[in-house]
């Protein structure tokens, strides 16, 4: 296997991976992409729920991980313990013993009875960051309710402003086309861990993390959320387009569609000028986005027709060069041939054990124009067990 050679700000930091599924597993990947020793501890036999997630699948029959699992779990080493064992909860209280940040998906209170809860691990290890990652949080009437992504979604508000309008075709609540509420989870977790690890700088103390996929769909309305607060009336859904500025959605053009975004007054001029209609820019009605915003279904229906006028293909050439923002409506063929996403190298390869090269995302970010993801594939289960079990779990800081 290749080692990351890119930048590592957490080298020496020791990650102990008691989740499974998404947004754990998402929080633990991100921290090994920045360097983190991260040790996953999964059920024996079966291993994260999302091994079985295929198909599709990566590998042989008969040690192959469904693709859901090489998505979530680079950079990480792998060892199966059964913790409800008092053997097994023992190895893991001996790894927690030297870790610094444990993170935990489990329901609330379950992992108090093998004495793996954060009470009885800061009593040997008060510098732990302990991250509980769950639906509805650690307290209140929820908290012992399981918590998926698809119900946080519907419960957290989220599906009530995504989809068609009432009235119109396929006019339902839809969620997400990717599980957002246990990402945007994951990601807010690592936020919270490196800063209680900058903290622990300072006090030597850990802390305890409570992290609820509710409490960040909800704070991830933002806009909507606010519209709401302060403005007093319920967002309903609106397809593509968007509840506070015109033009910005998908219209259809001469062969397929496009998203045209124009966020300010001045791209809605140069925006009318390209498609040959300058008056309507200087309309008083139309010139500021408080007045196309009132009279939507007025104005859209008008740009609509211009917008057949042309094909996609013609109306990023005339529109993107002159700074209106717009995009093409892309497959994942084509989103993985985009020039600037090859520019950016975000599809990556990685070899497994036996030199097969793995399809991965690499790591959005970049320190110093490096990436710092960890290109060690996802392990197989149990890989590094033998070492766990004779003493040498972690590596040297």
């Amino acid at each position: 296997m290749t080692t990351s050679t890119g930048p590592r700000p957490l080298a020496g930091v020791r990650v102990l991976d008691l989740s499974r599924v998404l947004a754990g597993p998402w929080a633990g990947q991100l921290l090994a992409d920045y360097g983190a020793d991260v040790l996953k501890v999964e059920r024996p036999e079966a291993g994260d729920d999302t091994r079985g997630w295929g198909p599709p699948w990566f590998g042989d029959p008969a040690e192959r991980m469904a693709a859901y699992y090489v998505s979530t779990n680079r950079g990480k080493r792998s060892v199966a313990i059964d913790i409800a064992s008092t053997a097994g909860a023992a190895m893991v209280r001996g790894l927690a013993r030297e870790a610094d940040v444990l993170l935990e998906n489990y329901k609330v209170g379950q992992l108090a009875k093998y004495g793996l809860d954060v009470h009885s691990l800061h009593a040997i290890n008060p510098g732990l960051v302990y991250c509980s990652i769950t639906g509805y949080g650690q307290d209140g009437p929820y908290a012992h309710a399981a918590g998926y992504d698809f119900a946080i979604q519907a419960t957290g508000g989220l599906m009530s402003v995504t989809g068609e309008k009432d009235g119109t075709p396929g006019s339902e609540p839809q969620k997400v086309g990717v599980a957002v509420a246990d990402l945007m989870t994951g990601l807010y977790s690592v936020t919270a861990i490196l800063a209680a690890l900058h903290e622990r700088h300072r006090t030597g103390r850990g802390r305890h993390i409570d992290a609820a996929l509710l409490d960040v769909q909800v704070a991830m309305l933002a806009n909507q959320a606010s519209n709401y607060l302060i403005g007093g009336k319920t967002p309903k859904r609106m397809g593509n387009a968007h509840v506070n500025i015109v033009p910005y959605q998908v219209f259809a053009t001469a062969d397929g569609h496009i998203v045209l975004a124009v966020g300010n007054d001045a791209q809605f001029e140069r925006y009318c000028t390209l498609a040959g209609r300058p008056e309507v820019a200087r309309d008083p009605r139309y010139r500021h986005n408080a007045g196309r915003v009132e009279r939507r279904a007025e104005l859209v229906p008008v740009l609509a027709a211009w917008m057949l006028e042309k094909t996609t293909a013609q109306w990023i050439a005339l529109l993107e060069p002159n700074a209106v923002p717009c995009a093409p409506i892309l497959e994942l063929p084509g989103v993985f041939a985009h020039p600037q996403v090859v520019h950016r190298g975000l599809q990556v390869t990685a070899l497994d054990g036996l030199g097969r090269p793995v399809p991965m995302v690499a790591n959005p970010m970049r320190f110093d124009g490096q990436r710092p993801w960890s290109p060690t594939p996802p392990p197989q289960l149990d890989d590094d067990g033998d070492d766990v079990r004779a003493g040498r779990a972690w590596h040297p800081r």
